[in-house]
This record gives structure tokens, C-alpha cells and sequence, in this order.
């Protein structure tokens, strides 16, 4: 699971397979996993300068969560 150098994002784990990515949070510190994140979404989100911010925009409101 990498750790991020990020101010909103403690670390992300995506399984390519379930097109699953779970996100753990710094100031909660609780974990959701997102549903049918593809590939190319994690790879971006990896990329980006601001993770938190791509994660806000493209990930948060736009795909299916749980807690875990």
C-alpha cells in the first residue's frame, strides 16, 4: 500500500482485478474502498501533483464507497 506524500491522502491500495481503491484518509484516519475505479483513474491519481485534489475531483463523489 503506498504511503503518499499528500496533506488529505494517508495511502491508496487498488486492485486491479475488483477495479477497487481503498483510500485512507489523514485527518480521519478511515479507510474507504471506491468501486470500479479503472485502471487508467488509479495511474492518474498516482501522477498527479495534488492527489488529494485529483482524488476530490475525479474519485470522492463520482464512485461507489464503503468504510472499512
Amino acid at each position: 500500500m503506498p504511503y503518499l506524500e499528500s496533506s488529505a491522502l494517508v495511502s491508496v491500495w487498488y486492485d486491479a482485478k475488483r477495479r477497487a481503491l481503498r483510500a485512507t484518509f489523514r485527518d480521519t484516519g478511515r479507510s474507504y474502498v471506491y468501486q470500479d475505479v479503472a485502471p487508467e483513474e488509479y495511474e492518474a491519481l498516482m501522477a498527479a501533483d495534488s492527489k488529494g485534489a485529483w482524488f476530490n475531483l475525479h474519485i470522492r463523489d463520482t464512485h461507489a464507497f464503503r468504510e472499512v
